[in-house]
């Protein structure tokens, strides 16, 4: 997995730490559109080597990237519920206490992207709205205090969100260790594994034209000798 993510962050632009026990956050948007379902993945992953060739430590955890029905319903802002968009936000998250309650990684120290989702149903609405950019508190935090949550419903508005309390309390307990060393910046990357798929297909279908067209060429020429 290592290796494939090293793959992608390098087609993209985007930067992989490798200092000893520096956090790399990763969320990964499953390839659905169903709502309301903790169907996303935080992959977490860190060199835990002090010297030489890094050493990988990694961790998955289910959460959500996405909204939850009531605010798909019942939007907080007038223009639409906030979808969190692909991306790397640098350094835009900070230890602090999420709405004032427990201490999570909160958007503080810079701004993200959203896609506002508009039309008051129940479906995720990823392509189809508009986007903004700025301070929107888009952090990451659990749902229940304790045990896990099935459910979406109200504890995400737009924020990436914890299934389990004690994946999100030992995932703090990294988030402590990395703010000793690192300071308290911490960076977001989210792929969104519909794009992917689709940035992929139109690949395939950009080669399979070219290789025709190759192939015509060739079979043209041929004809003409």
């Amino acid at each position: 997995m290592i290796r494939k993510i090293k793959q992608l962050a390098k087609d993209k632009g985007y930067i992989i730490y490798d200092e000893p026990y520096r956090l790399n956050i990763w969320g990964f948007r499953a390839n659905t559109e169903l709502p309301n379902s903790f169907d996303d993945e935080l992959h977490v992953f860190t060199n835990v080597a002090k010297t030489g060739k890094p050493n990988w430590a990694y961790l998955v955890f289910k959460i959500t990237t996405d909204p939850g029905t009531y605010w798909l319903k019942n939007p907080m802002n007038p223009k639409g519920t906030a979808i969190l968009k692909a991306g790397q936000y640098k350094d835009v998250y900070r230890i602090d206490k999420h709405r004032g309650k427990y201490y999570a990684l909160c958007q503080r120290n810079g701004k993200v992207t959203v896609v506002r989702d508009y039309d008051r149903d129940a479906v995720l609405d990823f392509y189809n709205g508009r986007e903004q950019t700025g301070m929107f508190g888009i952090n990451i935090h659990r749902a229940r205090k304790a045990g896990e949550t099935y459910k979406i419903d109200r504890y995400s508005a737009g924020c990436q969100v914890f299934k389990n309390a004690n994946d999100f309390n030992f995932f703090m307990k990294m988030c402590e260790v990395h703010r000793k060393l690192y300071g308290n910046k911490f960076t977001y990357t989210l792929v969104d594994k519909r794009m992917e798929f689709r940035s992929k297909l139109k690949k395939i279908t950009i080669s399979s034209v070219l290789i025709g067209l190759l192939l015509g060429g060739y079979y043209f020429i041929s004809n003409e000798e």
